[in-house]
């Protein structure tokens, strides 16, 4: 399960997408993330399943490396699921025994939450796949640098997001071995109950943590001893510089959102799901 987590984690590959700026990149995720409750019929979903796969394409990423991403959080969508299915009480009765019901609009409202959830995640997910942290860095802090006007400390903020973003890998690692060495010394992290599983987990997550900050203080130390103090007059190696590949890639985002909001809202109700 730890090395199926592939959030925050980079895909070389010599593709489109990869060779974007990250700034597009960072706009255009937030813009697609924003389209998926724009829409309210089935041809919205059509369109942003068209778009996400033409996507997925011009990345280069296997489709399988996707969704291996995705074996982590099926317990999250199927709690959303259930949750959406028995909790929300509209239209006609379809199943009812005991205390659970299940109603047309909890159907309805359960599938299309959760298609939601995986097109969210996927597609937040083919950013980081496509982006080094350097990359999304410097995007951040360029996206965010009107704010250094009020003071805001955009530079420490993205240096924040980055160092984040580049333990993630660090700390699946370190789980995995630390799993590995415990389980040669005979303990059991499988069988039991869910509170015996959750006791299992001590092991593990005590040494994570030393493993953690012990990391976090050698880093603070390698940062120190280099004379880093803030974004004040620093300069980059790679300035960024948009490009027409850049300019057209915003046009379709702008274009694929329009499509979304016309034919996701602007369709009459009888294309409705159900």
């Amino acid at each position: 399960m730890i090395r199926d987590i592939t959030i925050g984690q980079y895909y070389p590959a010599k593709s489109v997408l990869h060779r974007l700026d990250p700034r597009v990149k960072l706009v255009a995720t937030l813009l697609y993330l924003i389209s998926l409750f724009l829409f309210k019929n089935i041809l919205g979903y059509l369109v942003t399943t068209v778009f996400l796969i033409a996507i997925i394409k011009l990345s280069k990423v296997p489709f399988r490396y996707i969704m291996r991403g995705m074996k982590p959080i099926m317990m999250l969508l199927l709690i959303t699921l259930l949750f959406n299915l028995f909790l929300t009480r509209e239209g006609d009765v379809l199943f009812h025994a005991w205390i659970f019901t299940i109603t047309e609009g909890g159907l309805r409202t359960a599938i299309l939450m959760a298609i939601r959830l995986v097109y969210l995640i996927t597609g937040s997910s083919l950013m980081t796949f496509t982006t080094t942290p350097n990359e999304l860095t410097d995007g951040i802090e360029s996206l965010l640098k009107p704010l250094n006007k009020i003071h805001v400390p955009v530079h420490e903020i993205a240096m924040i997001m980055s160092i984040a973003l580049r333990f993630i890998p660090i700390l699946l690692e370190e789980t995995d071995k630390i799993m590995k060495a415990q389980i040669a010394r005979g303990a059991d992290l499988e069988s039991g109950n869910m509170i015996q599983k959750a006791k299992s987990m001590v092991p593990i997550l005590v040494p994570l943590f030393v493993s953690a900050f012990r990391r976090a203080n050698d880093l603070a130390m390698a940062m120190e001893a280099r004379c880093y103090r803030g974004g004040d007059g620093r300069t980059k190696m790679k300035p960024l510089h948009y490009t027409g590949v850049d300019r057209t890639a915003y046009v379709l985002v702008i274009f694929y959102v329009a499509a979304v909001v016309i034919i996701g809202r602007c369709v009459p109700f009888h294309v409705w799901i159900f």
